[in-house]
């Protein structure tokens, strides 16, 4: 990516974890950082494909998380997966959560500037999750099945965070989906 188009993208990302995005208009984001609507249509086509640029980056972090926590010596599949659920669930990440389901919502309805979300929501997850799967020895079908499902408990458990608010019933939630995934391991069979 370009360098002021980079720029802006980390600011924007930035800037919605603060202050949130959805309902300001593109001038007064635009405003918040520092810049024209102009710059920002120049560069990402209109607020949805904004919005599209900022969820996509968030995700790529997440990504990043994920891939670090992978190389932590000593740690069970199941601490990993823990530590990513406490991590992509921070209250802190929340306003990025909120985003990308109201953006997730739109594409699904096919609302302009949206689609292209719609690409990689789900594959750009499978092949890192699936690849995590077979270094804990599962078999390539059952990684790419449990890789599907991991991605949809998740997602599942954050909307389910964010419309209740029982952090404690949703932590059980994944708690009991991370012992079935580790009881699945063959080294734990």
């Amino acid at each position: 990516m370009i360098g002021a188009k980079r720029r802006l993208l980390t600011d924007a990302v930035a800037y919605m974890a603060e202050h949130g995005v959805a309902d300001r208009s593109l001038r007064q984001i635009a405003a918040g950082l520092g810049t024209s609507h102009r710059m920002l249509i120049y560069h990402f086509g209109s607020k949805e494909g904004l919005f599209v640029a900022i969820i996509k980056e968030v995700e790529a972090q997440q990504r990043a998380v994920l891939a670090d926590l992978a190389h932590e010596p000593g740690e069970s599949p199941g601490d990993m997966a823990r530590r990513f659920w406490r991590r992509v669930s921070d209250p802190s990440l929340w306003p990025n959560a909120r985003l990308f389901f109201e953006i997730y919502g739109q594409a699904l309805q096919g609302r302009p500037g949206t689609a292209h979300l719609l690409d990689d929501v789900v594959h750009a997850w499978l092949d890192p999750v699936i690849a995590l799967g077979l270094a804990n020895g599962l078999s390539e079908e059952d990684a790419a099945v449990i890789a599907r499902l991991g991605l949809a408990v998740t997602r599942g458990l954050l909307l389910d965070l964010l419309a209740t608010g029982d952090r404690a019933a949703v932590d059980a939630a994944m708690e009991h989906f991370v012992v079935a995934y580790e009881a699945r391991l063959p080294r734990h069979s």
